[in-house]
């Protein structure tokens, strides 16, 4: 109520300043375009579509609850132990090469899902690379088809664990010594102090990872429909596509909306009113261990990291070196074409929509901008199949409001607009982080200084705001950019019409079993997936340990 009492005094007052008007607009504007696919979905349950889930009650319903609850809690299970674990050897134990495998972890940041899915099932299917030497070498060995359950795990967890890994790492490398200092003195041992000390002061970190990998669990389309893996994002491509009834998939939208919310809820309610503050000025010391164990940590995160990263770039390439020159096709370049036009135009789209908002949160903080920011920057946890249906939704009650009314043909179906919007609403958080960082820079005596000068606002504007924010709008623009073009359900469900992109590509090869004609577009993917993980390592080095002074050469 507060709230909206400030943004009608703000709006109606004769004396009210037209830029805090403008910006205080923008920012609740933003927060109800975020609010508009919640809202939407929420309508949709006064349509009445009995026949439509009765099928779907005695057909996949239960199938669809499984499966998801089965991925969630396998992939859950899977990413909290690999990522924590990883993160836990490379801050706690001297190996060779702990600094190279410090940041090399992170590169499966640029594998979107689907791409190591294809990859995966295609090296473990039965007329895969890895079947065919068995049965050649094995006579009594007859295999069987690689679509199982356990390996779309495997392929998310191999994805989604650098949220865990890490977030944890950077914890553990914040840890306050004296508390494990008097953990020994105490005489707890090394199992003890980790469970007892460790984990606990990191709990917070190791939380929001796992519920980032959660919701991108719950948001996946591509993995698992290379798999014929049934979760709620393929139901609502099937009811949308298949049956034709974009209230029943409204619905389904909805249930996988409550999923992600029930998610959000968990982790605030676990959280509760508790702190966790860690402040230390130095590290650790590394922890020597035998000579076996150091090669053994090797051989292990090796595995981890081939599994994840290097495997699937090599088979892509040698996809590629087979087909030659002929990937590069007139067809190729087209899609390259409209996903670059598409994640340069969203990309800057959003960065500027995210500066506006950044500048009424700091230069009309007020309890308004304040709630509309926070509204405004939780479409990430939005799946995108989930926004593409609200906002289609929206959008053919709006057509149809205009076709009475107006007797105007359909405007917003099928176009730029709804697949932007989307874009917006879903990436908007991505952008906020980096602009509101840059933000913080900006001191007010520069600000008060510049004024003592007289200089005009564009002066500000061009020789103070624009050096001192440059890095942090192109770091946002460039990670926007990246997750548009990777992205695949709201592309898929919102484009126009013959406007496909890579990764629209990749689905139609994939779903027909065409690896190889999927390579070349995985690859591109993956090279400008690598772009925001380079930034990633370099913004996350933190005073990095020698290895020559962690162990004695080996």
């Amino acid at each position: 109520m507060q709230a909206i009492a400030e943004f009608s005094s703000t709006w109606f007052s004769a004396g009210a300043d037209w830029r805090r008007r403008a910006f205080v607009c923008l920012a609740a504007g933003l927060a109800l375009l975020a609010l508009m696919p919640v809202l939407v979905l929420s309508l949709a349950w006064l349509d009445r579509h009995g026949v439509v889930w009765q099928h779907l009650a005695d057909t996949v319903l239960w199938q669809l609850l499984g499966n998801t609850l089965m991925l969630v809690l396998g992939v859950g299970t899977g990413v909290l132990v690999l990522g924590v674990g990883l993160a836990w050897l490379v801050t706690t134990i001297a190996f060779p090469g702990r600094a190279f495998f410090e940041r090399a972890l992170m590169l499966p940041f640029a594998m979107p899902a689907y791409v190591l899915a294809f990859v995966m099932l295609e090296t473990f299917d039965y007329a895969g690379p890895l079947q065919s030497w068995l049965r050649d070498w094995l006579p009594g060995f007859t295999g069987g088809s690689a679509r199982q359950p356990w390996l779309v795990i495997i392929c998310l967890v191999l994805v989604f664990y650098p949220y865990v890994y890490l977030l944890t790492r950077s914890a553990l490398l914040a840890r306050n010594p004296v508390f494990h200092e008097q953990a020994r003195v105490l005489g707890l041992g090394p199992w003890q102090r980790f469970r007892r000390v460790t984990l606990p002061l990191a709990r917070p970190a190791i939380v929001a990872g796992l519920v980032l990998a959660l919701m991108e669990t719950l948001a996946d389309f591509g993995a698992v429909s290379v798999f014929n893996f049934d979760t709620f994002t393929t139901a609502i491509y099937k009811s949308w596509y298949g049956l034709f009834n974009l209230g029943a998939a409204a619905q389904l939208a909805s249930t996988l909306l409550v999923l992600v919310l029930l998610l959000i809820a968990l982790e605030r309610f676990g959280r509760g009113k508790a702190r966790y503050v860690q402040s230390s000025a130095r590290q650790l010391p590394l922890k020597q261990v035998a000579l076996w164990q150091r090669w053994l940590i090797v051989a292990f995160l090796s595995l981890v990291l081939t599994l994840s990263f290097v495997w699937p770039v090599l088979r892509l390439l040698q996809w590629v070196l087979v087909q030659g020159s002929g990937g590069f096709d007139a067809r190729y370049w087209s899609l390259l074409g409209n996903t670059v036009l598409l994640g340069v135009s969203a990309g800057v789209l959003v960065v500027l929509l995210a500066w506006g908002l950044a500048h009424a949160r700091q230069r009309y903080a007020s309890p308004l901008t304040l709630v509309s920011a926070r509204i405004a920057t939780l479409g990430y946890a939005l799946p995108g199949s989930v926004l593409a249906v609200g906002i289609l939704f929206s959008f053919v009650a709006v057509d149809r409001w205009l076709g009475d009314w107006f007797a105007w043909p359909p405007i917003l179906m099928g176009s730029w607009i709804g697949l932007l919007l989307a874009y917006v609403v879903r990436f908007l958080a991505v952008a906020f982080g980096p602009v509101e960082a840059a933000y913080a820079q900006l001191r007010p005596s520069l600000l008060e200084a510049a004024r003592t000068l007289a200089v005009s606002r564009t002066q500000v504007l061009r020789r103070l705001y624009l050096p001192l924010l440059a890095p942090g709008l192109s770091a946002a623009v460039l990670l926007v950019m990246i997750d548009v073009m990777k992205e695949m359900p709201a592309t898929l469900l919102l484009r126009p019409f013959g406007a496909d992109t890579l990764a629209v590509r990749i689905y139609a090869m994939t779903a027909e079993g065409l690896w190889e004609k999927a390579a070349l577009p995985a690859l591109t993917l993956v090279v400008a997936g690598l772009l925001p993980v380079l930034l990633l390592m370099r913004q996350r080095q933190r005073r990095p340990v020698p290895d020559d002074v962690s162990h004695p050469p080996v």
